[in-house]
């Protein structure tokens, strides 16, 4: 994708940003027609379709100092997941991004709003795409729209997990139309509409791509979808099992997963281009402590609990996760997942991180293997307090053989929720999984609030796992509003 994007990059930034700020939700008429115009062959579709990777993808805001409001995509994801654990925190106290740790997230947050918006971009230009599919050769309609549908899903399944209910828009609506862009839908809707969109994807997509769509993730998205849901875990158990049954493998290295990139174990991925002002990403220099380029470093540091389990459960996942500088008291545990090129943790008097930190060309990764077969054991489990299924102590012992564990003495009899959690904690550490996983597993408001209340952070309650409604969204929905707040922002 990496190299398509280059062909298309002129063509779709000028069809999808040709919108007025003010109106992220919807093209303003005059786009419409420019996008109408626009898809005309097959070629032109497979742009836009590229397009809508560029929303997950993201615009560095490092790159450009024009962009007053980013669409940062997945690259300030982690703030609003990881922070909101007992993971990760930031260097500082200051500024909307430490609102996040320290649980003062209100309405007016840049980054809630940024990734809001980043996820209704996809959704919109998902909706494009299937509005002009009819320009594409007709063999490839159908693989088309079900690209555009998993996309579409994959937003909404972040939008309803971090905000609950939100507006349900599955066809392009005129920038007037409020009711359609600004009414709330409950949840439970949002969610029929996130499988309907996945059954389709997987039913029409293949496992060509895992910088695309494929049918793969499709598969692995709609178990998770199950497993949140708390529902059809048997379904969810075999998707787990087909995807297991599609030539995916463990990296034998830990390290590999993230440097020897759409590797065997990569389900789905978003692709960088390091030193590529339009392609690249920041939150690898954001993670780092050392880097002293501006305030943005330190912005994912290792909480102290976390690393408690890293050194029990760990294993050699340890050392490719997570490192220590300093002596005594003043020591900065920092993530080593995502390094940018040229970093060097054994410079002196302290670690450099090449010529072009903020420019990094890191994947992120939405999806991997270990993840589902961590999500099959958790599938077997269905809700319950432990299970002694040979399957499922199979798919978690998978995962902690390649982090060094022995096969048979380490190889449980029973296989407990309490064990799976922090399983999914020491493997799926700093990609975004622990907020989702604490609340899934039912334990978000104890664990969080527990973490919360030991760092003094005296403002969290149960309300904060949802975020707030952007406010600026509340003011363009009209007068009255009719996009209502979460309860107690």
């Amino acid at each position: 994708m990496k190299h398509i994007k280059y062909l298309i990059f002129a063509v779709t930034g000028f069809v999808f940003t040709a919108c007025d700020t003010d109106e992220f939700l919807n093209p303003l008429p005059d786009t419409a027609i420019v996008v109408e115009n626009f898809y005309q062959t097959d070629a032109d579709v497979l742009a836009g379709i590229i397009g809508i990777y560029d929303a997950i993808q993201g615009v560095n805001e490092n790159t450009d100092s024009s962009y007053e409001r980013s669409n940062r995509g997945v690259q300030v994801e982690y703030l609003l997941t990881e922070h909101r654990t007992d993971n990760t925190r930031g260097k500082t106290s200051e500024g909307s991004k430490a609102d996040f740790h320290r649980y003062l997230i209100d309405a007016t947050n840049a980054q809630s709003e940024d990734y809001y918006q980043s996820m209704y971009q996809i959704i919109f230009r998902a909706n494009d795409i299937m509005n002009y599919v009819n320009a594409a050769n007709e063999s490839n309609r159908v693989k088309y729209v079900a690209e555009a549908k998993f996309l579409r899903a994959y937003a909404y399944f972040n939008l309803v997990r971090l905000f609950g209910d939100v507006p349900l828009v599955t066809s392009v609506v005129g920038p007037t139309e409020n009711g359609a862009l600004f009414t709330r839908i409950a949840k439970e809707q949002i969610y029929e509409q996130i499988i309907s969109d996945l059954e389709d994807a997987k039913d029409a997509l293949d496992n060509t791509y895992k910088s695309r769509a494929s049918k793969a993730a499709a598969q692995g998205l709609l178990a998770k979808v199950y497993l949140t849901q708390g529902v059809n875990y048997g379904v969810a158990a075999q998707l787990c099992v087909d995807i297991k049954n599609s030539g995916f493998a463990l990296q034998d290295d830990f390290s590999d997963v993230f440097y020897n990139e759409l590797n065997d174990e990569i389900i789905f991925a978003i692709q960088y281009e390091f030193g590529n002002a339009n392609e690249s990403q920041a939150f690898s220099a954001e993670f780092t402590s050392f880097n002293r380029q501006g305030r943005e470093d330190g912005l994912n540091l290792v909480e102290d609990n976390l690393i408690a389990d890293f050194a029990m459960y760990g294993g050699n996942r340890t050392a490719a996760s997570y490192t220590s500088f300093g002596v005594g008291t003043n020591i900065t545990n920092e993530v080593i997942k995502f390094l940018p090129d040229g970093t060097d943790l054994n410079a002196i008097p302290e670690p450099t991180y090449g010529p072009s930190a903020q420019q990094a060309g890191n994947d992120w990764i939405i999806l991997r293997y270990s993840d589902v077969l961590l999500m099959h054991a958790e599938a077997i489990l269905a809700g319950g307090a432990q299970t002694n299924s040979s399957a499922a102590i199979d798919s978690y012992m998978e995962v902690r053989v390649r982090a060094g564990f022995d096969a048979v003495t380490d190889r449980p009899s029973i296989l407990t929720k309490e064990a799976l959690l922090v399983e999914r904690r020491v493997e799926l550490a700093f990609e975004n999984q622990r907020f989702f996983d604490l609340v899934r597993f039912g334990v978000a408001n104890e664990v969080i609030g527990n973490y919360a209340t030991s760092q003094g952070f005296n403002d969290y309650d149960a309300r904060q796992l949802l975020l707030p409604i952007p406010s600026r969204e509340i003011n363009l929905s009209g007068t009255p509003p009719l996009l209502g707040q979460n309860p107690g922002y």
